[in-house]
């Protein structure tokens, strides 16, 4: 790390030259982004899906709803609908159509006989589909004639729900960035202290915005990655750089400390001592959290959903992106500036140490309240139902709602509650049929033909594919049937996304327990804190999801947040999402906690002592964290896609819960009632038992002063060759260098 400081400014400028590439290569980023992922690949429902799609009998990517004041079976009614068809039909990039004018089909028809449909199948993958339909919709809609056009289907929702997301991300930029400016001014009192977290996020923005753009060369990148970068990275930013500004604050004032009556000018050591003193503790310290941030992304990599692993693969980036910029540039910064971003108060808050004393003197009764609290917020996530995506994620006022909507109101068979049953060739299917329409929930069956297919029976259902009853007719629909049968629809796909996440989840959870574990021991040398950690963790993120199912599920709040359509279901995509970032976050608070309680606690100071100092140290920083977080993610909830909103509002949700509640109430409860346990470990583990820990830390710390003086004499030459002049003001000797 001394040699990111040997040249300060060309440390900088080699980092802003980084940046303006990066900015360079990710531009174009959003236009490559594809929407979709949602559901699992290779299960039964997704190979029934694949054969349907061959014989052009696949859900269409592309659904346009034409109506007619005179009815669509007039005769001008129906030639415009004809060449609407044919218009349609003729168009690159369409596979196949469907028609109510060319294939007089019931189902095409609303049941008031004034609208009718006219389907597509696209031609490519997700991104050449919706890249079709955004050609291709608006030529084909509006005012046609007698007839009034408007779109939905899978590829105008990908389409709209882009132009959505990259909307909502400026404007996230634009409030968000003030406000978190203004936070951190406030909090550092200093302007250039505060820009210093923004050079962060800018750096690692900048650099998962081009990895995102190389990645879609391999694979699908979902549409909301970069919403999830710009969240994730500067929140990240901001709360490395405060974590390295504080210290470095401390550092200097305890270095000026040691010099009574003593200004910054006056002591030549203060400044490269404190940065090499920062570097040396703190840097280890955002070493770590990044590295556990980025593993609980990882975790998601192993669950069968292409959304979650484009989404895992940004925020691991963005993790040890944010790590890296911050450990390359704030020392330079931090040289250059000196004490212009040094002068501050007393490093701990005296509101966190009063409250720390408080907990810490009925632990039991703090602790077993506030796990309470947290377990009642928890409470409606015991009635969670999961869905998936669809078009009402979408504002009301956009078309592929609002003509989703429609479809729904007026015509007798939704695409959405139609399951499709491919029979073996030897199957009687007439009588697999009568006792399919004595199953509950069945509205109808009508038989289909495909050509090279056996017996197809479309079936009907009379509930939305998230609800139970829609499940069970699944599940009744696949007991009955013969053997070699595939069901195929939304409430199939649904059912078998569940069961294939089910299976994975045990491993990914089982990952990212031993990963946090693994991460937390290293830095603590504690056996019994990073189960602790784990345990409070669940606990913190089952509150934010009993509170994410009351406002989203159940629909309140809706007031507050912006309308948003109360479907009765969550995406099963999102609460996963949530957990991954919104653990990660818990831990990095965790960390910057545990790190300062160790660290008071090898320098001598008994449990409960070590506990509030500690406590007293943190709280302000991870409380300015949070609120800068929750500023940054909550942006998010004005956003008119209910999948941002959710996941901004979540987020923001977890980091404030996480840090008041549990880092202010929960964690030094359960600290101060653990007492010397905290710091055990079997002797065989590296550096076990507490007394082994504070006699290795004795040692290490007097290991450390040495380095140090050299360090920081080194940094002393460094910063003469980069200003010019001495620590004391007076201009350089010749030969005051690095190599003097």
């Amino acid at each position: 790390m001394t040699r990111m400081t040997a040249r300060p400014r060309l440390v900088l400028l080699l980092a802003a030259l980084v940046a303006a590439l990066c900015a360079i290569a990710g531009a174009g980023t959003h236009e490559r982004l594809a929407n979709g992922g949602y559901t699992a690949k290779d299960t039964e429902a997704d190979r029934a899906a694949a054969m349907l799609a061959r014989a052009g009998a696949a859900p269409p990517d592309l659904v346009l709803l034409a109506r007619s004041a005179t009815g669509v079976d007039a005769a001008a009614v129906r030639r415009a609908g004809l060449g609407l068809t044919r218009e349609l039909a003729a168009a690159d990039g369409v596979a196949s159509t469907r028609s109510y004018w060319v294939t007089p089909d019931a189902l095409l028809r609303s049941e008031d006989g004034r609208a009718a449909l006219v389907t597509a199948d696209l031609a490519g993958a997700d991104r050449e589909a919706t890249a079709t339909a955004r050609d291709l919709v608006p030529k084909l809609t509006g005012r046609r004639g007698p007839l009034d056009v408007s779109a939905t289907g899978g590829s105008w929702v990908s389409v709209q729900a882009a132009e959505a997301s990259e909307r909502d991300l400026v404007t996230a930029e634009l409030i968000a960035a003030p406000l978190t400016l203004l936070l951190l001014v406030v909090a550092l009192r200093s302007l250039l202290a505060a820009l210093v977290p923004v050079v962060i996020g800018v750096l690692a923005v900048a650099g998962t915005t081009a990895l995102l753009r190389a990645l879609t060369y391999a694979m699908p990148v979902s549409v909301f990655a970069m919403n999830l970068t710009t969240a994730l990275g500067f929140g990240l930013a901001v709360d490395y750089g405060l974590f390295l500004i504080t210290r470095f604050r401390e550092e200097l004032r305890h270095g000026l400390v040691a010099v009574p009556d003593a200004v910054p000018d006056a002591v030549p050591d203060a400044v490269p001592d404190a940065v090499a003193r920062t570097v040396r503790t703190a840097g280890r310290t955002v070493a770590v959290s990044a590295c556990t941030v980025a593993l609980a992304m990882a975790a998601l990599l192993v669950l069968p959903l292409p959304f979650l692993r484009s989404m895992a693969c940004a925020g691991m980036a963005v993790a040890l992106l944010a790590a890296a910029a911050a450990l390359a540039v704030v020392p330079p910064l931090l040289l250059l500036l000196g004490e212009r971003i040094g002068r501050t108060g007393r490093p701990d808050s005296p509101l966190w140490r009063r409250a720390a004393t408080v907990v810490a003197r009925r632990p039991a009764r703090y602790g077993i309240g506030c796990a309470v609290a947290l377990v009642l917020c928890a409470m409606p996530f015991g009635h969670v139902r999961f869905g998936l995506v669809d078009e009402r994620t979408l504002p009301a006022s956009t078309e592929a709602h609002a003509t989703g909507e429609e479809i729904r109101d007026r015509f007798a068979a939704p695409a959405e509650r139609t399951l499709t049953v491919v029979l073996p060739k030897a199957a009687d299917a007439q009588e697999y049929r009568q006792r399919v329409a004595v199953l509950d929930g069945v509205a109808a069956v009508r038989p289909a033909t495909l050509p090279r297919f056996g017996p197809v029976l479309t079936v009907v259902g009379t509930a939305q594919p998230s609800s139970a009853a829609a499940q069970r007719l699944v599940a009744d629909l696949r007991a009955t049937a013969p053997e070699g049968a595939q069901v195929a629809g939304r409430a199939a796909m649904l059912a078998d996304t569940k069961a294939a996440v089910a299976e994975r989840l045990p491993l990914a959870g089982g990952l990212l327990a031993v990963t946090t574990w693994a991460m937390l021991f290293l830095l603590t040398r504690s056996v019994l804190l990073p189960f602790k950690a784990l345990l409070v963790g669940a606990l913190s993120l089952t509150a934010s999801f009993g509170l994410v199912v009351h406002i989203f599920q159940d629909g309140h709040l809706r007031g507050a947040l912006g309308e948003f359509t109360v479907t009765g279901a969550l995406d099963l995509t999102l609460p996963l999402l949530m957990a991954a970032v919104a653990f990660g976050l818990a831990i990095d608070y965790e960390i910057f906690l545990l790190s300062r309680v160790r660290e008071q606690w090898l320098r001598g100071l008994d449990n409960r002592d070590a506990v509030v100092e500690g406590v007293a140290r943190t709280g302000r920083l991870v409380t300015t964290a949070a609120l800068a977080v929750a500023v940054v993610t909550g942006v998010l909830a004005t956003s008119g896609l209910t999948v941002l909103k959710l996941l901004g509002t979540g987020l923001a949700v977890a980091v404030l819960l996480d840090a008041t509640l549990v880092r202010g109430i929960l964690v030094p409860a359960f600290l101060t009632l653990a007492g010397r346990a905290n710091w055990w470990a079997p002797a065989w583990l590296p550096r076990g038992g507490p007394t082994g820990c504070r006699e290795q830390g004795v040692r290490r710390g007097v290991r450390l002063q040495a380095s140090g003086r050299r360090a920081a004499a080194q940094l002393r030459g460094w910063a003469v060759a980069a200003t010019g002049r001495t620590a004391a003001g007076a201009p350089a000797r010749r030969g005051d260098s690095a190599g003097r």
